[in-house]
């Protein structure tokens, strides 16, 4: 039997992640879930692609989402009462325009002294109407493409294997940052071709394939770029015409809560949308 073993949702963007054992599913993913991220002084977004010293930042938000914390080893912690009403200003995300709404000086001070590079917050507004794309259209914050990243045990398990057989070190699941692991999957990836699934009281549909990026060549206990994997190990049996792909975006149908332990009920099942070279 499938079942949920991890649950994890990301405050800020590119920031580290906090475990749950539930959480309230939303149509733009989980609860509070790339609901904030930190930008330049123009408005571009930050990811650890350049900036990997945000893997250290740790935040924390109350359930209702008006309190954000942020702590930073040796940078102590700050403190956001989250403004919602505040002037919109511009900012990037992957190239295109959307508005936030900056969370002030303090916090911005304190951003720009843990990255060392000028940066300011900024959360979703309320209006935000982002349409993610995929087989099944959706909606996400400030996530890269899609509101649930999906990974299952057994899919981390094989590239653990064939990095072991290069000599190369395990990777834990926090290198890949996704919001749902699965476990009692025993073909590996086999959350390319789940199409459709009930996970507690929500509904959930395959959108596409996650792309791995530069983001998986980071530690996340370090904040710093650590060699070439996985992505050269990934790429020798991964690689398809859309790129190296490891986990699956999916789509929010019907919103309810989702725990850890939960049975995970696959009601359409399809084809994997690229062909790989098969491990």
């Amino acid at each position: 039997m499938a079942t949920v073993v991890e649950l994890t949702y990301y405050p800020v963007k590119g920031c580290a992640g906090i475990s749950a054992s539930e959480a309230v599913v939303t149509p733009a993913g989980l609860a509070h879930d790339r609901s904030f991220m930190v930008v330049s002084e123009e408005g571009v977004f930050r990811t650890q692609r350049r900036d990997p010293t945000l893997a250290l930042i740790q935040p924390g938000v109350d359930s209702a989402g008006e309190r954000l914390t942020l702590r930073a080893p040796d940078h102590g912690e700050v403190a956001v009462d989250v403004d919602i009403t505040g002037v919109r200003r511009p900012v990037e995300l992957f190239g295109k325009p959307y508005r936030g709404i900056d969370q002030g000086d303090t916090v911005a001070r304190w951003l720009t002294e843990v990255l060392g590079v000028p940066s300011r917050l900024v959360r979703v507004p309320p209006e935000h109407d982002r349409v993610t794309d995929g087989r099944t259209p959706g909606t996400a914050g400030w996530a890269d493409s899609g509101a649930l990243h999906v990974l299952s045990r057994s899919s981390l398990d094989l590239l653990n294997g064939k990095l072991a057989e290069r000599g190369a070190e395990p990777l834990a699941m926090n290198r890949f940052r996704p919001n749902i692991v699965i476990g009692g999957w025993d073909v590996p990836h086999t959350e390319d071709r789940a199409h459709r699934m009930r996970i507690g009281d929500t509904e959930l549909a395959y959108a596409k394939l996650a792309i791995r990026c530069a983001v998986t060549l980071v530690d996340q206990e370090r904040g710093a770029k650590a060699g070439p994997e996985p992505i050269r190990t990934l790429a020798a049996y991964r690689r398809g015409a859309v790129g190296t792909v490891f986990g699956a975006k999916f789509s929010v149908l019907r919103q309810g809560k989702v725990a850890v332990g939960d049975e995970v009920d696959v009601t359409a099942w399809g084809e994997a949308e690229t062909p790989f070279t098969q491990p």
